[in-house]
């Protein structure tokens, strides 16, 4: 009995050291080939490791790979673990060849695989590659993005296509997105695509298929060197085979492909120095009309003055010059009207405040001129637009010109109505001097009782007035409510309109710190707001909540938020003014 379990428990222990063992072998596709020929070759792993060192292939040159295959299952309680590294090979010269040992670093101890000796004849009729699938996919299909510029100023905008190129050689059946580029410290606006177009172009210098998969506006929000992240995709491809049907024609092999657009760096160059007055970070070609619905009108009338910027450029992003009145012109507070369109050009259309003005006294009043300043990467200077000076004429009110006008004609025929004259009445209705005097009327006595019975009501309107006083949370959440309505009314507005709300939610976070900390938030990153918040102050949990607002505001623009992430973002954006101010 004691044999049996001695036996048996050395069989466990060497199947767990067998089960245990590392396992890094060579493996070649074939042992002799013709020099026209290709060779595969996988090194192949039973566990993860790092620092893998392939040889260094000498009487070859590497035509593919490395590509890299991992496998991992579980059978009945068992894990199987296997990891492969690929190359195609194409030999040199004849003869023969020794492909040397590959290395590889698993828990800290070095492996090697044994030499594979291969022999190189001449040149065969009929050239074989063997199961060179993935190396036929990779030398045929390419994703490539293409941006306009790399090198653009701050706030420029420039765009970026990502195009999949396929040769005639294989086809593609079915493709899905792995990996979105975020486009961090870019503002971004992708362009529909409403339908795949193949077109027929060339790619290095061969004939290509290609289709526009995503295309995207930029508009840079830091300057120095920003990475625009890859797209990537898997792609299952149609792949010729040595195998052919019954008919003679070549049978296709589908693989899945996992192709990336690559890391593109983008080096944004700083505005000039020398910025003119009116420059609030507008970059583009632009612009300006100021304008009236009247000219001429009564007091107490109302008009409409609107301040309309036009053109290409990143108009979502910088404030319109705000509109300047004499005192006895009251203003209200603008309507913002957008019109905005987004092409593969940029942001092209017009952006339009819209003040309410009610004249209150009679007279002549100007509207100063405004300046607008805008730089121009095209000539790469400033440029400002000044508009002209707007005469309000404000005659006197409705009643006061009727009589003033019939004072001044004293010529016109004055129309009297038929019964101009009346008879005077002889009858008369006299009330009697015997009615009751105030003295002991109820009239007396109710203005007697009248004050005592109100000292109640203004002992409680005191509680109360207290009561609201010592409501600290109350008051607060009246402010941030105050606040909200000031910064965040436009927001509210576009609730349920995912771009247009967070479009406008951006601007009112940016418009509350520039209100109150009077810095250009247009030309800050993040990174430059948090430091800025610090400085002031506030609390860490306080800035996270902006960014965390700005951030929700930029994945927005890319992925879809449902009406009740809205709902949440304006709640959290309401949050965090009131905080702020609070530190503030």
């Amino acid at each position: 009995m004691k044999l049996k379990f001695l036996i048996l428990s050395v069989l466990f222990f060497t199947g767990i050291g067998l089960q245990a063992q590392v396992k890094f072998v060579a493996k070649v596709s074939k042992d002799k080939l013709g020099v026209n020929e290709r060779l595969r070759v996988d090194f192949e792993m039973n566990q993860d490791g790092d620092n893998f060192r392939p040889p260094p292939f000498d009487g070859f040159t590497v035509v593919g790979g490395p590509n890299q295959a991992v496998s991992n299952s579980w059978v009945n309680g068992t894990r199987t673990y296997s990891k492969t590294y690929s190359y195609y090979l194409q030999p040199t010269s004849r003869g023969s060849k020794t492909i040397t040992q590959a290395e590889i670093t698993i828990d800290d101890k070095v492996y090697k695989t044994t030499p594979i000796e291969v022999e190189v004849t001449a040149a065969v009729d009929k050239p074989t590659d063997g199961d060179n699938s993935e190396l036929i996919a990779s030398e045929n299909l390419h994703l490539v993005a293409e941006v306009s510029d790399a090198n653009p100023y701050l706030n420029e905008g420039i765009t970026v296509v990502y195009k999949l190129y396929v040769s005639p050689r294989i086809s593609v059946s079915n493709f899905r997105e792995v990996d979105s580029p975020k486009f961090t410290d870019f503002w971004s606006q992708n362009i529909e695509i409403r339908e795949l177009r193949p077109e027929n172009t060339e790619y290095n210098g061969e004939p290509y298929r290609y289709v526009v998969l995503k295309k995207a506006v930029l508009y840079p929000q830091k300057t120095g060197k920003l990475e625009l992240e890859p797209l990537t995709l898997s792609v299952a491809v149609d792949v010729p085979s040595d195998r052919r049907d019954i008919f003679g024609s070549r049978i296709y092999k589908t693989i899945n492909k996992t192709v990336a657009a690559g890391t593109k760096t983008i080096n944004v160059k700083p505005l000039p120095e020398g910025k003119p007055a009116g420059f609030t970070g507008a970059v583009g070609d632009f612009k300006m009309d100021v304008s009236t619905s009247k000219k001429q009108l009564n007091a107490s009338e109302s008009f409409e003055a609107n301040v309309e910027i036009s053109g290409n450029g990143n108009l979502n992003l910088f404030e319109l010059p705000a509109l300047e009145v004499p005192s006895s012109l009251e203003i209200y507070d603008p309507e913002r009207i957008e019109n905005v369109t987004t092409t593969l050009n940029g942001k092209q259309g017009s952006i339009i405040e819209s003040y309410t003005i009610v004249p209150t006294r009679k007279g002549q009043y100007p509207i100063k001129p405004l300046n607008f300043a805008y730089f121009d990467p095209e000539t790469e200077t400033y440029k400002s637009l000044n508009s002209e000076e707007i005469v309000i004429d404000v005659a006197a009110s409705p009643l006061g010109t009727r009589n003033n006008t019939i004072a001044s004609n004293q010529k016109q025929s004055v129309q009297l109505p038929s019964e101009q004259f009346r008879f005077i009445k002889t009858d008369t209705h006299l009330n009697p001097l015997n009615q009751q005097a105030f003295f002991r009327s109820w009239v007396f006595w109710g203005s007697l009782v009248l004050p005592f019975a109100a000292i109640p009501l203004f002992i409680l309107f005191g509680k109360r007035r207290d009561a609201m006083a010592a409501d600290v949370i109350g008051n607060r959440r009246k402010k941030a409510d105050k606040l909200a309505r000031k910064y965040l009314s436009e927001a509210k507005k576009n609730l349920g309109h995912q771009q247009r709300f967070y479009e406008s939610l951006e601007r009112a976070m940016h418009n509350y710190l520039k209100a109150k900390l009077h810095i250009q938030t247009s030309e800050m990153s993040k990174e430059r707001i948090v430091e800025i918040l610090n400085e002031k102050n506030v609390a860490l949990e306080t800035s996270a909540g902006f960014i965390e607002v700005l951030k929700s505001c930029e994945f927005a623009r890319y992925t879809p938020a449902s009406d009740t992430a809205q709902q949440e973002d304006y709640d959290k954006a309401v949050r965090v003014i009131s905080k702020l101010d609070k530190n503030l």
